[in-house]
């Protein structure tokens, strides 16, 4: 007799009640279960899992199964569905690694040391610099490079002409650049 016959039999006798028909059907689904559950892509002790979860789904379905129709299909879907139920469960839970080489290699997303205090310099002398401009350049930069507004909405805050505006945040970038690269020259960076 083959191995569907055989289990097929089994079920039928099952459902009629015969306790040693089921547990040999139990014993023998184990390994049908295990190779289906394999074939979803399921690994290691998960496989026991599935074999467990289809046990209990078959145990709590045999009287839906249909004696005229093939046994083998009707648990490898079980199997199926069960192997797959595991894998999302799986795919949801966040999964802890350990690797210390990872953790050593891991670059530091933090400033470097003494980073921010150079950051804090470096905006104190651009402060300074800009301070230092004559008031029309001061003015250019500080409503077009800083607070970012249009030629239009400078001019009207001014009272200048654009092409003034342009003229004064021209020359208050040049003394800027003049005066910052000096700092640097001098050490001051």
């Amino acid at each position: 007799m083959d191995l569907e016959a055989r289990l097929s039999s089994a079920m039928t006798a099952a459902q009629g009640g015969d306790a040693t028909a089921y547990r040999a059907l139990l014993g023998a689904c184990v390994p049908v279960i295990a190779a289906t559950a394999r074939a979803q892509g399921v690994r290691g002790d998960a496989v026991d899992d599935v074999v467990q979860e289809t046990l209990l789904t078959v145990h709590r379905a045999r009287a839906t199964y249909d004696p005229d129709r093939a046994f083998l299909p009707w648990l490898r879907a079980i199997a199926q569905r069960r192997a797959i139920d595991l894998m999302r469960r799986a795919g949801r839970r966040p999964r802890e690694v350990h690797d210390p080489l990872a953790y050593e290699a891991e670059i530091d997303a933090g400033p470097r040391p003494g980073e921010s205090v150079e950051r804090r310099q470096s905006a104190a002398r651009l402060a300074r610099a800009v301070a230092s401009l004559p008031e029309g350049q001061r003015q250019a930069v500080e409503l077009l490079s800083l607070r970012e507004q249009s030629l239009e909405e400078a001019a009207a805050e001014t009272g200048r002409t654009k092409g003034a505006l342009k003229v004064n945040l021209h020359r208050a970038l040049k003394t800027l650049r003049a005066a910052l690269r000096g700092d640097r020259e001098e050490g001051h960076v």
